[in-house]
Order: structure tokens, then C-alpha cells, then sequence
């Protein structure tokens, strides 16, 4: 395995190995992305998205809570 240099941000330099650059490419025709580092900004963007969907609790659903004192 090679790693292979595929985008680069202001003062960072990310390398990946040949198949991870194959699934970005893949990602990057799937939604018409211009180059790696604007699929790579993507992918980042909507894993924090979902995380933080987790954190504020939206998308989850209501379930019954049973308050009954557990000590007796």
C-alpha cells in the first residue's frame, strides 16, 4: 500500500491509502464534488451534523419513562 497525497488545507497536509482515495473519488463523482478537498469538507461537515444532531437530541424518539422509586 502506497499512501498518496490527496488534498491539502491551509498548513495541513492529508495522505491516504490507495483504497481510501478510491472511496473519495467514488464519493466525489456521486455528488458532482469539484476535487478531494471539497469531498473531504463535505464528509466532515455531515458527520458533524450528525453528531450534533445526537448531542441536541433531535431525531430521537420519546420513550415512557417509569417513575417508580426503585428503593423500597
Amino acid at each position: 500500500m502506497s499512501n498518496r497525497k490527496a488534498a491539502e488545507m491551509p498548513g495541513v497536509e492529508t495522505h491516504y491509502e490507495d483504497q481510501q482515495l478510491d472511496t473519495l473519488e467514488l464519493i466525489q463523482k456521486k455528488f458532482g464534488l469539484k476535487d478531494l478537498e471539497e469531498v473531504t469538507e463535505w464528509l466532515l461537515k455531515s458527520r458533524i451534523r450528525k453528531h450534533s444532531r445526537n448531542i441536541t437530541g433531535k431525531g430521537r424518539s420519546i420513550k415512557l419513562v417509569d417513575r417508580t422509586p426503585s428503593c423500597e
